[in-house]
């Protein structure tokens, strides 16, 4: 007897549809079970509303989450950058793979880096983080720039720039990669200056905490330095008391020596959106070992970004 097609809880939109796709094809070889895939649609792919007004943290998640809890799918697949700090005490976070490129990007008209870009440009993001560090990198370099609020799917936000209506959008590295659409980059943006969203580039693979055979197969596709550094991003995330609408960048990268890893440093800000203001901190120490000593390096960072006056940045906090 043949056993059943684990099913794989995922968002329809292309993005979603291509990740979850890669990770159904690793769990087939890996279990030799077939996936299928579940297309569940969330409050956040049929809102048209700006993400800071529909409560930012959990809009793209709660409905899958659902469906794993009611059984309707075994296991599901996110973009880490959308799971809430919080995890329920029923779900578990079964894998976090190899992490892909966490930068930003811009995609401009025309070939253009970001400081080739002509005085006035406007530059689409529906991300205050980006925002705020983009008008920062701006003020402090003399370009003027205009950051302008969009939402929509990879397609629709390039298509702002092949319309004309922009000069440029900024997109996550990660899912150009994963739809196929890298080669339409014009500009890498170092971390230093515009530092990702908590977690970007990485997958959760997520599933029932009681599906204990399910949890040990789905482990083989963690990768544990991916899991320590988002763990510590997130921590700090959370630390900070913001929702994924918040205008907070972190990133926790490992420095090595050759070929063996010493130390990782983790690295946060949090800046008003015209950019008048960012507190951007970084701490180095010995790689976390245990997800306590992760949790701890974020807050930890977290205490000092707080202490130099990063609450006042954090915008209103939905209740």
């Amino acid at each position: 007897m043949t056993e059943r097609a684990l099913r794989l809880g995922t968002r329809r939109s292309k993005l979603a549809m291509a990740q979850s796709g890669q990770v159904a094809d690793t769990v087939r070889q890996l279990t030799g079970r077939p996936v299928e895939l579940v297309e569940i649609t969330t409050y956040g792919d049929t809102s048209r509303e700006q993400l800071a007004q529909i409560g930012g943290t959990g809009v793209f998640v709660t409905a899958l989450r659902d469906a794993l809890l009611s059984g309707d799918v075994d296991f599901a697949v996110h973009s880490l950058k959308d799971l809430p700090t919080a995890q329920p005490d029923d779900l578990v976070l079964a894998a976090v793979p190899l992490r892909a490129d966490p930068r930003d990007v811009l995609i401009a008209r025309d070939g253009l880096t970001f400081t080739e870009l002509p005085s006035g440009a406007r530059i689409g993001t529906g991300s205050p983080r980006r925002m705020a560090q983009l008008n920062a990198y701006a003020r402090n370099h003399g370009m003027a720039i205009e950051a302008v609020p969009i939402r929509g799917n990879i397609d629709t936000r390039i298509g702002f720039v092949h319309k004309g209506e922009l000069d440029a959008v900024v997109l996550a590295a990660a899912g150009l990669h994963r739809v196929g659409r890298i080669d339409e980059v014009t500009d890498f943006l170092s971390a230093d200056t515009v530092l990702p969203a908590p977690g970007q580039g990485a997958l959760a693979i997520e599933c029932a905490a009681s599906n204990a055979s399910l949890i040990a197969a789905l482990a083989e596709l963690d990768d544990p330095y991916t899991r320590v550094a988002v763990t510590a991003e997130r921590s700090l995330l959370a630390a900070l008391e913001a929702g994924c609408s918040a205008p907070v960048g972190a990133l926790a990268d490992l420095l090595a020596d050759g070929q063996i890893v010493k130390e990782m440093r983790l690295r946060g800000v949090v800046g008003a959106t015209d950019g008048s203001t960012l507190v951007q901190l970084s701490t180095t120490g010995p790689v976390p070992e245990t997800h306590d000593q992760a949790l701890a390096l974020g807050r930890e960072l977290a205490a000092e970004m707080l202490a130099k006056g990063a609450a006042g940045l954090m915008g209103e906090r939905a209740l």
